[in-house]
């Protein structure tokens, strides 16, 4: 009891930066990750029994999502005064751990990394129209050169042909998983009703604005396009559509999943550093056919990690996250039972 009272400094760094970690986006809030303490380092794992069989049959989004997480734990190491030593796919007898974070020199952190680290709680997810600002040139700049320093291209659709090609695409997509059963059950699993007190999944407030409100299709979490066939939306606002910009790796390995990952947060942390937000539609990545037209939209055929479209927003809401006590386990062990890859 005194120890669960009175953590040791090791356990008191490890809390502090799981709980950075779980601030990260997942793919329906999912949050498909674990944490284990060894030796003074820390362990991330991918939980598979989190993926989305349907929408994520490969875990590659998964995999995102815990790259999201490992920038954070990188983030949270720095604002102490450290430099991470980050050592991925550490065994090869175990795939579903993906880093070992160990403690490196000191080293004051930086203004950059000091505005990410305060943005981690502010960065949140927006299903809906942003407002008329337009993203400024010199922080696009700043967010191509976020994604860069991960090995990742972030590519900003701005002219008004490519925007039309990818609305298309992901309207397709959309299209395609809302006629299929299979994809509409995995979707309503994640969505929360008003009142609901669990840690993960997408809360009903946050789903506000009709899915189809802007030009790029959303996710149906409540079911309107289900229940209602024809189902229109009262008001669009294509021109509240924002700064549309994908994500994209030479290779499409899961060091470029986990790569994109850290990308993303990122570049998600800056625009939160600044005031602004981000919308994801990742649709089109999830159809084979699909994913290669998006491709097409990329220099040099470039495999897309990622599609999101970035703006202002004046109100937020937070998504849950689960506790620490479901990420990592009190005795800071192993977890058992993430699953594997199939």
């Amino acid at each position: 009891m005194t120890a669960e009272r009175n953590p040791s400094p090791h356990a008191r760094a490890a809390h502090h930066l799981v709980r950075a970690a779980v601030l990260a986006p997942s793919l329906h809030n999912s949050q498909p990750w674990l944490f284990a303490c060894s030796d003074g380092a820390l362990l991330l794992y991918a939980d598979y029994r989190r993926r989305l069989q349907l929408c994520d049959p490969y875990g590659r989004q998964l995999m995102i999502s815990c790259g999201a997480a490992l920038f954070n734990l990188r983030l949270a190491m720095r604002h102490l005064g450290f430099r991470p030593v980050i050592h991925l796919f550490p065994d090869v007898g175990t795939p579903w751990l993906l880093a070992r974070v160990e403690w490196g020199a000191y080293a004051r952190v930086t203004p950059d990394a000091e505005l990410m680290h305060q943005a981690l709680r502010r960065r949140h997810t927006h299903r809906g129209p942003f407002s008329a600002a337009r993203v400024p040139t010199s922080l696009m700049e700043a967010f191509a050169r976020h994604a860069h320093a991960e090995g990742v291209q972030l590519v900003a659709l701005e002219d008004t042909a490519a925007r039309g090609r990818l609305s298309r695409i992901v309207h397709e997509a959309e299209a395609r998983e809302r006629r299929v059963p299979g994809f509409g059950a995995e979707l309503l699993r994640w969505a929360r009703p008003f009142g609901d007190d669990r840690g993960d999944g997408v809360p009903a407030e946050a789903c506000v604005f009709h899915p189809d409100c802007v030009a790029l299709a959303g996710r149906d979490f409540t079911g309107l396009t289900r229940r209602r066939a024809t189902a229109r939306p009262r008001e669009t606002w294509p021109a509240r559509t924002g700064l549309v910009v994908v994500l994209a790796t030479p290779h499409d390995t899961r060091q470029d999943w986990l790569r994109t990952g850290q990308a993303l947060q990122r570049v998600l942390l800056c625009a939160a550093g600044h005031g602004f937000t981000a919308g994801f539609h990742t649709q089109p990545l999830e159809f084979a056919d699909l994913r290669a037209l998006v491709r097409s939209l990329t220099p040099s055929g470039q495999h897309p990690q990622m599609v999101l479209r970035l703006g202002r927003i004046d109100w937020q809401v937070r998504t849950p996250r689960r506790s620490l006590a479901e990420v990592l386990p009190r005795d800071g062990a192993a977890p058992a039972g993430a699953g594997h890859p199939a």
